[in-house]
Order: structure tokens, then C-alpha cells, then sequence
């Protein structure tokens, strides 16, 4: 699938992103970092204190009148480009820029026509997934193999009411990789991480069932994740996901009777049966059910109020996860092994 852009993706979602900042269309929220191991996984901690203060008009502004769709009408600073579908000019998707980033260059892949975040994907949306994620690994032909396989792509998404997700509209976001891996590197942290989904798809102790779905047995969350081919068609793609999201369904539905339970691993279109995290790169596809968006580390400040409470989404299939309070920050920092806690408590 050729997107149709006018310059590199890399460099086309550099400028909206600079121009956007500067206009104040974005705000970008700087993040301390640190990298800490936890069952053999490094994981990143980001603590972000701003974004636990927004000011509480915000809020109520919020509440008072329905919510505004982002994707139907995209600020003109906020768009990077227009995708169309070759079927149906009126149809396809857009690439927006997010809107309160905390990583460089994040951005947002769209349907231009409403789709529910709470249905499947389509085979449309992995193959313009696939195909973001391969412009910005190709964007320069003339740089060595080893210097193209730093321009990566961590794309992920979060469906149903325990995933992490903020918006009704179908979208799929993305995160490069070697901006992950730079404020990481700018504030001297450990060089040992590596996003999740390329340690579930590579490591040696990972347990491969007969489809060939892999996962780790150290991790405390049940997971899945299947190894692409260099070149995957949007068939492959679309069936590759349909099995990822069969496994899920398996383990995450064990009060269902037998015939729930066909039903719904029988399904291909229409709402989620779960709620779920997947996560694509040009080499790999991941999966993991939610039971719960928020985990608890339990702490309590001095008026006796629970300041433990941390939201994850996505993010966690790259080893990524971020906390809003300095409580939470210096708790992780100093017991990294409570990461597992968490990512038990928001899986099965």
C-alpha cells in the first residue's frame, strides 16, 4: 500500500510536529525517566507530573456538553495527511498528530469515516498500519541496513473499556522507537530495554504453541505474539490478527459456556468480545486481554488518600508505562519487581 505523501513520513511528521509546538496546537509534556528490570524484562518508567494538573475547567468544560470527536474534523495543524482508499475515495484514513504528546513524533492513524474503537480492526486498518510502519523504516534508501532498522515504528491499540482507551473513534497510534530510545539515552538511563514486543517475538525461552503464537511464561500477564514475514500481504496481516485476538479470547473468557465460547472465537467482524492491547511492528504482531484499565500500588499520601492508582494502556506491549505522581515515581524506582504487580493486576 503506497501512502501518497508528499516527502518521507519521518520528516513529514517532524515539521507538523515542530510547527504544531510552536503554534501551541500541542502540548508537549517532558517526562523524567528511568529504565528498571523486573522478571528479566527492563521496562521504562516515565513520571510526568503536568499532566496530573490540568486545570480542573478543563474538566468540568468536559463534562458539561458531549464529548468532541478529534478524528472528524482534525485541527489543519493537527493533520499530517490524508489517506485515501482505492475503493472509495470518501472513505480510508487520516494521520493526525496527538495531542498531548510525551514522546517526540507521536502520532495517530484514523478512519476518516467513523468507525467504534470497540469493533475489530479491518483489514484496511493493519494494512495502513503496515504500511506507516514500513515509510518510516524506508524513508531514506540510502542509508545502510544498519542504520534503517533504527527508524522504527511501535504501533499499538487499545480496544474496550479496560484497555486504556480515550476515544470512540477507530485509531491506531504510533510511537518511534528511537525517540523512545533517545530521551532515554539524554538522560543517561540504562541501555538494556528493548520495546516488549521484540523480546516476546525473538527470545529463545519464549513457549510457541502449534499456530505459532509465542509467549513468555516469566511475564505476569497472559500475552501473545506472532513473528511477521519480510513482506506480509494485508491477507496475512488481517488472519494474523484474527489469531492473536482468538488466543486472547480463549484465555480471558474461562466463565463463558462452550457455546459463548465458539461464538465469539468464531467472530471476524463487529464489537470486541474483550477488551484488548495490540501492538504491531514491521516484524512482529502482540496481543494481551484486560480485565482492567487502572492498577493499584496501594500508597497513601498524608490525608489517607489512595495516590497509587495508574492507568495503562498500549503502551505496556513496548515495556513502557508511566506514572503522574512522585509517590509512585520514587515507589517503582526503588521496588522495580511492583511493575509486575501492576501488569498482573491489569491482565489475566
Amino acid at each position: 500500500m503506497l501512502l501518497g505523501l508528499p516527502e518521507p513520513l519521518p520528516s513529514l511528521v517532524a515539521k507538523r510536529f515542530a510547527a504544531a509546538k510552536e503554534a501551541g496546537a500541542l502540548i508537549f509534556s517532558a517526562t523524567h525517566l528511568a529504565v528498571l528490570p523486573a522478571a528479566r524484562v527492563h521496562y521504562q518508567l516515565r513520571y510526568c507530573p503536568a499532566l496530573s494538573k490540568k486545570p480542573q475547567s478543563i474538566k468540568q468544560e468536559k463534562q458539561k456538553g458531549p464529548k468532541i470527536d478529534p478524528f472528524e474534523n482534525p485541527s489543519r495543524e493537527l493533520l499530517v495527511a490524508e489517506i485515501p482508499s482505492l475503493d472509495d475515495q470518501d472513505a480510508g484514513h487520516i494521520l493526525v498528530l496527538n495531542k498531548f504528546p510525551v514522546i517526540p513524533r507521536h502520532f495517530i492513524l484514523a478512519t476518516k469515516r467513523f468507525r467504534n474503537q470497540t469493533d475489530l480492526l479491518e483489514k484496511e486498518d493493519l494494512e495502513a498500519t503496515f504500511a506507516c510502519i514500513q515509510a518510516w523504516k524506508n524513508q531514506d534508501s540510502t542509508r545502510d541496513e544498519d542504520e534503517a532498522k533504527k527508524n522504527r515504528l511501535f504501533a499499538f491499540f487499545n480496544s474496550g473499556e479496560e484497555s486504556g482507551a480515550s476515544q470512540p473513534h477507530r485509531h491506531l497510534q504510533f510511537l518511534p522507537i528511537e525517540d523512545m530510545r533517545e530521551q532515554q539515552q539524554d538522560q543517561g538511563q540504562d541501555s538494556k530495554w528493548i520495546p516488549l514486543i521484540d523480546r516476546v517475538a525473538t527470545a529463545d525461552d519464549a513457549v510457541i504453541t502449534e499456530s505459532g503464537l509465542r509467549h513468555l511464561p516469566s511475564l505476569p500477564f497472559r500475552h501473545f505474539a506472532l513473528p511477521l514475514p519480510l513482506t506480509p500481504s494485508p491477507e496475512t496481516l488481517y488472519e494474523g490478527y484474527l489469531s492473536l485476538y482468538r488466543a486472547a479470547v480463549e484465555v480471558s473468557s474461562t466463565t463463558l459456556d462452550s457455546v459463548e465460547k465458539a461464538e465469539k472465537l468464531a467472530q471476524s467482524v463487529g464489537p470486541a468480545a474483550i477488551s484488548y492491547n495490540f501492538a504491531m511492528t514491521e516484524s512482529a504482531m502482540m496481543i494481551c486481554p484486560r480485565r482492567s484499565e487502572i492498577a493499584y500500588l496501594n500508597n497513601k499520601n498524608n490525608n489517607g488518600t489512595d495516590t497509587g492508582k495508574i492507568s495503562l494502556n498500549g503502551t505496556i506491549l513496548a515495556g513502557t508505562l508511566m506514572v503522574k505522581q512522585e509517590s509512585e515515581w520514587d515507589e517503582l524506582r526503588n521496588e522495580p519487581e511492583k511493575i509486575n504487580f501492576l501488569l498482573a493486576d491489569v491482565g489475566f
